[in-house]
């Protein structure tokens, strides 16, 4: 790398049930620790789909289809730390599960249980943050400022957020997942200044990192107050629309939200993108509210821990020297 003080690398990681997930710029590992405390690793090549279909990879598609992409391979990486559990704290499988894996077989039945999974998760993460927030919306009085009661809906859905984090937090395991979570940051940081990828060095890194997948929710709850403001004044000038009054116009708004969404996900992908290339006060700005919120979303790792988070590491560092450079 050409200046390790400033470099930043493209490599990021998710944290799993006892494990993290690290990917790289052609390969992604992961690595569990087992119940013995032995390390166990499963490694693939990454298949990009942007390399197959250039289109997907211009600039604010590139990050919806990074979205999709990222969800699918989590939820099979956290599929795959769960089974690495000892058997008296993995879940039984369901009459559903069973039934699937009779009728489809072992490798089709997992993914379309992930798929389900995947389709579940955005199903709720849409009711939480999306239609929760715009059903209170709709309870808040006319004689509000349209574009007051846009910024109200985009603090309650801000507020929706953390009191799910809060509560994510009173649970032993996602507890542990959060420790985890901050030995990837700070043995990011290890690597990004170009130190041994030691415990020693690893321990004393900041766990708050500018470039996590928290520091893009809040951007995108951030992004999506501008957005819907300004498509919620749109609309208002449609008269077509504007004359329409109770569920109806509950029904167009909400709609109008929805199909926002993905342009939301890519315009904040490559806010994200800049955040993460540069470092100046606006950037330091946009990323404050992310760091903040990871003050709930990570918590200090033991050096077990860390030990999981550099093999991981490890494991995506590519062979050319700054080819992962952010």
């Amino acid at each position: 790398m050409s200046d390790k003080k400033n470099f930043k690398t493209s490599i990021g990681g998710q944290a799993l049930m006892e494990g993290i997930l690290m990917r790289g710029v052609d390969r992604q590992a992961i690595v569990c620790r087992k119940e013995d405390g032995s390390l166990v690793t499963n490694v693939d090549e990454l298949k990009l789909v942007k390399d197959k279909y250039p289109i997907l990879g211009i600039p604010f598609i590139r990050g919806i289809v990074t979205f999709i992409d990222s969800m699918a391979k989590g939820m099979q990486a956290l599929t795959w730390s769960a089974e690495q559990l000892p058997e008296d704290q993995q879940e039984e499988p369901t009459k559903f599960d069973l039934w699937l894996e009779k009728k489809l077989g072992n490798e089709k039945a997992e993914k379309a249980i992930i798929a389900i999974a995947m389709v579940l998760g955005l199903a709720l993460a849409v009711g939480l943050f999306v239609l929760l927030p715009a059903f209170l919306f709709e309870l808040l009085p006319d004689s509000i400022n349209l574009v007051l009661r846009c910024i109200l809906e985009g603090i309650i859905r801000i507020v929706i957020f953390l009191a799910y984090l809060w509560l994510c937090t009173r649970m032993k395991e996602i507890k542990r997942v959060f420790a985890y979570h901050g030995a990837e940051h700070k043995t990011i940081f290890c690597y990004e200044k170009g130190l041994p990828l030691t415990v020693e060095n690893a321990r004393v890194q900041s766990r708050l990192h500018p470039r996590c997948g928290t520091s893009f929710l809040v951007v995108v709850m951030i992004i999506s107050i501008f957005v819907v403001s300004f498509m919620t004044w749109v609309l208002a000038s449609i008269p077509a629309i504007a004359a329409l009054e109770g569920i109806a116009a509950g029904l167009v708004r909400v709609l109008a939200k929805l199909i926002l969404l993905p342009i939301i996900v890519g315009i904040t992908y490559e806010i994200n993108r800049w955040v993460g290339r540069h470092d100046c006060t606006f950037s330091r700005i946009v990323s404050w509210p992310g760091k903040q919120m990871q003050h709930i979303t990570t918590f200090e790792p033991d050096d077990s821990m860390l030990e999981v988070a550099i093999e991981a590491l490890k494991l995506v560092i590519p062979e050319k020297e700054g080819a992962d450079e952010w």
